[in-house]
């Protein structure tokens, strides 16, 4: 017999997990915003299936993100990608960044 009230109704207060890989700055300089926003694009174009290009994006975002330490250096394979197709994929969007970012101005 327990009552509403009792020892065994208590409510169990969970704490909150930190993410797996630490915390990270945020880009507040926007430095990777043109990258981040043709990512966006692209999982809208796709309707969120994880197709090759917007994989290719997420890579050249997170890369833009090291090479500014905003997160830590690390290699794609650690962050859940394959190493091919990574470099030509980062210069063609980085032109393609700064053209856009460029014609903005």
């Amino acid at each position: 017999m327990s009552a509403f009230g009792g020892p065994g109704g208590r409510q169990i207060i969970a704490k909150p997990n930190p993410p797996e890989r630490g915390s990270f700055p945020l880009d507040h300089e926007a430095e990777c915003q043109p990258i981040m926003k043709q990512y966006l694009r692209c999982l809208r174009t796709y309707r969120g299936v994880n197709d090759d290009e917007c994989r290719v994006l997420s890579k050249s975002y997170l890369q833009c993100r090291m090479d500014r330490n905003l997160m830590a250096p690390d290699t794609m394979r650690n962050l859940g990608f394959q190493e091919d197709k990574l470099p030509e994929a980062i210069s063609s969007n980085t032109q393609q960044t700064q053209q856009s970012s460029t014609a903005s101005k």
